[in-house]
């Protein structure tokens, strides 16, 4: 699952309402105001040169409307150095960073550190699409719609959390320094997880945050890093959490193949047929939630002992098996007994509507899509991702230019190229569980859609069975659903929802006046 992420990551780089007021093209005098621009020289650009500033800043001033209530931030848009072993710059990170400007007393705010995923994706989808003070111009489903822009959005965590959203080497407008620098030093699994916790030290310490209670979230790819980053950032850094956010998170590095791998699929392959109404009518007249447990069941206590047997799975008891994944899945009994159980994705995504002529999205399979041909094994093209980037990349082009004055002819990357990615060392589920056993302050929050094909929901709950074999931490893990994809937040319901379940979450992840970290 990881891999296929991954892969379709790199084709893309390669190939490459709630809030009250119309989408903006330009600054608002209500909610910006430029107030001071510094840049620090190195190297020596303009803001016109398709060249990296290590280190550079804009600072603008904003309000946004959480809630009802009016709250004023401070936005700085800049890059800072990213140091080598001899403290040389190396490459400048992009970062875009929100602090509530009515706060007097930082030491007990909360702040946030926010990566996307990919491995090569800039943080932009949680930055104007979930967490931070705009919003994309979209329907209430996440479709993109024209004029392409933004608004306010008024369930952002901003009236509880400080967020910084940090771009990772070759994503948005972060670059190495020169061509020179070794793309070891970034593109790779444990590469990533160090660089990147050495530059949140250099922010955290550039901005006098060492007192603030600190949370990390990560989508995608980003939850394999900032699980990572939890472990770094306490035994290089010394930096402790109090929370980890994972959205639509991967595999985490934690073993599930053979026929644990296989069956996993099906309640996500369930949810799909559900919302597709291709179900047999007593499941289709259940409401999702009540009748995804079934098939949970089924697939805990029935499938994954079946497919272990393999050839010594009586044909009378594997032709049962099928019956029932096929009452489940919406496919054909005679499609699953030709894979042997095991039905691939790819696969399922072209074959549930091939009578209807469309296959449905990879990352959020609400979405459809047309092929060329209705035969084949696989989709043409990730349905919802090119959907998403219709709304995605005017509106970040935009909102930096424009509504926070950061000046640059470099392209931001949605997607760049962070070929080969090196995946050797990937033990970041069991780094976060070691981080949380250290750290009896540290908290997990894990966000599913029922609709994500890459990074599904079962499978989110099961790294966390896994994460936790012993049972130990349940007290500080939580996992919540929702009925949209990968982006959960897209959908408008899920916008509001998934945001408190956030601002809730960090309320209950902050210590009580006294309260030791102790077990």
């Amino acid at each position: 699952m990881k891999f296929r992420l991954i892969l379709t990551t790199l084709f893309f780089s390669a190939l490459l309402s709630q809030a009250q007021q119309e989408p903006r093209k330009k600054p608002s005098k209500e909610t910006v105001t430029t107030t001071e621009v510094t840049v620090k020289e190195e190297p020596k650009t303009t803001g016109n040169e398709r060249a990296i500033k290590v280190e550079s800043a804009v600072v603008t001033n904003h309000s946004v409307n959480i809630d009802g209530k009016s709250v004023p931030y401070k936005a700085t848009t800049g890059t800072l150095p990213v140091w080598d072993e001899d403290g040389k710059a190396i490459a400048g990170l992009f970062y875009t960073y929100y602090e509530r400007s009515d706060v007097s007393n930082r030491e007990k705010r909360p702040l946030v550190i926010s990566f996307n995923g990919g491995p090569g994706s800039a943080s932009v989808w949680m930055h104007i699409a979930y967490t931070g003070p705009v919003v994309l111009n979209i329907d209430d489903e996440g479709y993109p719609i024209q004029p392409y822009g933004y608004k306010q959005n008024p369930y952002s965590i901003l009236d509880v959390a400080d967020i910084v959203y940090v771009d990772p080497v070759n994503t948005g407008y972060s670059r190495a320094i020169n061509k020179d620098v070794p793309k070891e030093k970034f593109f790779g699994v444990r590469a990533d997880i160090k660089y990147l916790a050495e530059w949140i030290n250099t922010f955290v310490t550039r901005n006098n945050r060492w007192a603030s209670p600190k949370f990390l979230i990560g989508e995608s790819y980003g939850t394999t890093r900032v699980s990572g980053l939890a472990l770094e950032l306490q035994n290089s850094q010394w930096m402790y959490l109090n929370g980890v956010v994972l959205v639509s998170p991967t595999e985490l590095g934690i073993e599930r193949s053979g026929p644990v791998d296989a069956a996993l699929r099906l309640p996500y392959f369930a949810a799909t047929a559900w919302y597709h109404k291709v179900l047999p009518t007593d499941l289709q007249g259940k409401d999702l939630t009540v009748m995804l447990p079934e098939v949970e069941t089924f697939t805990i206590n029935e499938l994954i002992p079946a497919i272990s047997q393999g050839g010594m799975l009586s044909s009378e008891k594997k032709k049962a098996i099928a019956a029932k994944m096929a009452r489940y899945s919406g496919l054909s009994e005679k499609v699953i007994l030709d894979y042997n159980l095991n039905v691939p994705t790819d696969f399922f995504w072209k074959e549930l509507m091939r009578d209807k002529g469309f296959t449905v999205g990879r990352l959020d399979s609400r979405y459809r899509g047309i092929d060329k041909m209705s035969a084949g094994e696989g989709p043409d093209y990730n349905a919802e991702l090119t959907s998403w980037l219709h709304s995605f990349t005017p509106a970040i082009n935009m909102y930096i230019r424009n509504e926070l004055n950061y000046k640059t002819d470099l392209k931001y990357n949605m997607f760049g190229s962070v070929y080969p990615w090196d995946n050797t060392g990937d033990k970041t589920g069991d780094n976060l569980r070691q981080a949380m056993a250290q750290n009896p302050y540290l908290h997990l929050l894990v966000q599913s859609g029922y609709y994500d094909g890459a990074c599904d929901y079962f499978n989110a709950k099961y790294s966390m069975w896994q994460l936790d074999a012993a049972g130990k931490l349940q007290d500080r893990m939580s996992w919540e659903g929702y009925r949209s994809g990968h982006m959960m937040y897209l959908r408008k319901d899920d916008l509001k929802t998934a945001n408190n379940h956030i601002r809730e979450f960090i309320k209950k992840a902050l210590p009580k006046a006294g309260e030791a970290a102790k077990f």
